[in-house]
């Protein structure tokens, strides 16, 4: 539960203050929050896989777009951009990792957060503002997003932080 929680808070926190703050804020929210709902995703596709992952999924990823939405109506159009980035992405995570078979956890993890960063650093940004002069943003959400993802894998990896495995989903 505790990493569902986590997973949530994260997003709406980027939703909303990326709706505030502007596409310059997707960069910083892509480091502090989105690598971490990108590993907290691949968690939860260990914990969920076999008991409706696409399901449970789909719930988390619309869960959190209608919570920004709801606590902010101006964020609508970026809880949308999000949900459609994360979805995508999503997919693309759960090939990459699936694919990646008996290799050590971190190595998965990493190795589908990146090709998860790239495919949510293309689609948000586009949908949320429009493509054409978005590209620095886009290329500095991967960077960050790849980067926020490696530290939180490390963290969620550790056996002391690891909120998975505390009794929570």
């Amino acid at each position: 539960m505790y990493l569902i929680v986590m997973y949530l808070a994260a997003i709406v926190a980027a939703n909303l203050t990326t709706a505030a703050f502007g596409p310059g804020m997707s960069v910083i929210n892509a480091l502090l929050f989105i690598g971490l709902d990108l590993t907290a995703r691949d968690r939860l596709h260990e914990q969920w896989s076999g008991r409706d992952l696409w399901r449970n999924m789909a719930l988390l990823i619309g869960a959190g777009s209608i919570l920004s939405a709801a606590l902010n109506w101006n964020a609508a159009s970026i809880a949308v951009a999000s949900f459609a980035a994360f979805a995508a992405a999503g997919v693309v995570d759960t090939v990459v990792y699936a694919a990646m078979g008996s290799r050590a956890r971190l190595v998965k993890i990493n190795g589908s957060n990146i090709a998860s960063a790239a495919v949510d650093s293309v689609v948000f940004p586009a949908l949320a503002f429009g493509l054409p002069l978005l590209v620095p943003i886009m290329v500095g959400q991967f960077a960050a997003k790849t980067i926020g993802g490696a530290v939180w894998s490390v963290v969620l990896h550790n056996k002391n932080l690891d909120l998975s495995e505390q009794g929570g989903s």
